[in-house]
């Protein structure tokens, strides 16, 4: 990192709601290892154990910590839960950052599991050369309860936060995916972990034929699994609900492809209501038994039928794809003029309305036929709060936008039928790399274009990144002159090229609703609030989070949010 990036860092990180965030969460942690520290070293019984000193208190204060965290760890990934509670809490708990509470957890596991390891090291060798206890070292590491449990957490650390890695998670999802699920075995060593009694007050202590298999008169832990245990209860019992509702009937209706390179799937099930802007875990068992992958709901609730949209970029995806029989020789058909429908060996083409390319429709007729999906899901999502908000800002980037197409079909819909809410605006900001990438959402903007001609409620802002020819830039000026739509998306909304201007764009949205001219009628003197709401990479979400919260003001309240899975 370099000096100004570190220098920003700590600034961004000691002001405001980060500081009081770093002083309660470390402070915490700090005071569960200092009451261990205490506990251990005022212990009349432990006399013999405390000659060990600094070793044996440093153990026991960084115990203390573990299991706190190893309660805590299960908590942000209790998703129906949160889904559940969401609505009413989201004011007060940061509901919607659960994956981010849930590493920042792991990173305390990690640091305290180095303190807590180390100085148990340091505990079984000074064990050992002052015989305290007639054990060796090697017996307690290897032939006792703590220790073959404490070397089991060890390892499947080891392997899930190497795996968890960004770069490893995004080139082999499967590696993540499945040593994650090494966490079930990391518990149950973390709930037996003290069955060990190396922490007593005779030499000999009575053992007992049940659970925790000692007495409890002579074996003096903290015996805080009885606390810790009810988190992993409760996972536990959400799982098996949660496969429950997975094997619902659950009906694929179509399939298509659309340019670059994404399919779109279809399909009914009854028993799964959802609000726009969720998310869902989608199976495939023809592909891998196992593997559960999150997706946005693309549709819209009025819908009838429920819809993702999935880029093929990855080997679940492409595999996925290939099952399905939505590949890129689709497209090789030749189904005659643009605009008309074509079918040729079992397939249906669609006319997307983008420079000649189709979205085409994945027949029936497959050999294989349709393969069984499995749905576990809605979760919840920022996004749902839209109408929570006077100027709703929409930010996506490449196939981030499908949450924000269930959106903005679902404000059409409320349109229609008079329920707004406080929503009044709502800026669309899309910014893509290739052309193709506007094929499949672009018949949806047309027809919210449409919907909203004469009105200012919905601005759409498209920009292209990626880099031109010159006989390219050439043909779309000679189009562009003269007509009413763009050559390019075939909208009102001209395209933009390059990347947006963020400072600029945010800049501007204040200038204009403190002056009265965004919100016609509302007075410029009452506070308004601008949801801002990004699905895309982190590096875009940082830039685009600093600059809308720039303009918070005694006027402005700007809540940003970005969607997690």
């Amino acid at each position: 990192m370099k000096s100004k990036d570190a220098v920003a860092f700590l600034k961004r990180e000691s002001t405001g709601r980060r500081l009081v965030w770093t002083v309660v969460w470390w402070g915490t942690h700090f005071g569960f290892f200092a009451y261990g520290w205490w506990s251990q070293y005022t212990n009349a019984k432990l006399a013999a154990l405390n000659g060990l000193k600094y070793s044996v208190w440093t153990s026991r204060g960084a115990g203390l910590v573990l299991a706190f965290d190893g309660g805590l760890i299960l908590l942000p990934v209790l998703r129906n839960v949160i889904t559940a509670i969401r609505p009413a809490l989201q004011r007060i708990l940061p509901v919607d950052e659960n994956l981010w509470f849930h590493r920042q957890v792991a990173y305390q596991l990690l640091l305290w599991t180095i303190i807590h390891t180390t100085a148990h090291y340091v505990n079984f060798i000074n064990v050992e050369r002052t015989q305290v206890r007639k054990e060796r070292a090697v017996q307690i590491h290897y032939a006792q309860a703590g220790g073959i449990t404490g070397h089991t957490m060890l390892l499947i650390m080891f392997l899930m936060y190497t795996t968890a890695h960004s770069s490893i998670r995004k080139q082999c999802f499967e590696a993540f995916w499945y040593t994650h699920h090494l966490a079930f075995f990391f518990m149950l060593a973390l709930y037996t972990h003290a069955t060990g009694c190396f922490v007593r007050d005779s030499v000999d202590p009575d053992y007992i034929p049940t659970f925790p298999f000692y007495s409890t008169e002579h074996c003096l832990g903290y015996l805080s699994w009885r606390f810790i245990i009810w988190p992993g209860i409760i996972y536990f019992g959400e799982r098996v609900y949660r496969q429950v509702r997975a094997a619902r009937a659950t009906e694929i209706q179509r399939v298509l492809y659309h340019p670059g390179n994404v399919m779109e799937i279809r399909f009914k099930k009854p028993s799964m209501k959802y609000k726009a802007g969720q998310w869902l875990f989608l199976n495939v068992p023809d592909v891998s038994r196992w593997q559960w992958h999150p997706f946005t709901i693309s549709s819209a609730p009025e819908d009838p039928f429920i819809s993702v949209h999935i880029r093929q970029v990855g080997d679940f995806t492409t595999a996925l794809g290939e099952r399905l029989g939505a590949t890129p020789d689709l497209h090789r058909l030749d189904s005659g003029k643009k605009g008309g429908r074509g079918e040729k060996n079992g397939f249906v083409e669609v006319d997307s309305g983008l420079g000649g390319e189709r979205a085409v429709e994945v027949g029936p007729g497959m050999d294989r036929g349709m393969p069984k999906l499995r749905i576990d899901g809605p979760f919840g999502a920022p996004a749902e709060d839209v109408f929570a908000s006077e100027v709703a800002v929409l930010v996506a980037a490449g196939i981030g936008v499908t949450p924000f197409a269930s959106i903005l079909k679902h404000i059409w819909y409320a349109q229609q039928a008079g329920k707004m809410g406080r929503l009044r605006r709502v800026e669309f900001v899309w910014t893509c790399r290739e052309t193709g990438s506007f094929g499949w959402i672009k018949d949806l903007l047309e027809e919210l274009e449409e919907a909203q001609r004469g009105s200012d409620f919905l601005r759409i802002s498209i920009y292209l990144t990626q880099r031109m020819g010159s006989d390219e830039v050439h043909n779309i000026a000679i189009n562009d002159v003269g007509q009413e739509y763009d050559p390019l998306t075939k909208l009102r909304s001209r395209t933009l090229y390059g990347r947006p201007d963020f400072h600029s764009f945010f800049a501007n949205l204040a200038t204009s609703i403190d002056n009265g001219s965004y919100l016609p009628g509302r007075e410029a003197r009452l506070k308004n609030r601008v949801g801002v709401y990004y699905c895309g990479p982190n590096p875009l979400a940082r830039t685009v989070r600093t600059e809308c919260l720039k303009i918070q003001s005694s006027t402005l309240d700007v809540r940003f949010a970005k969607e997690h899975f």
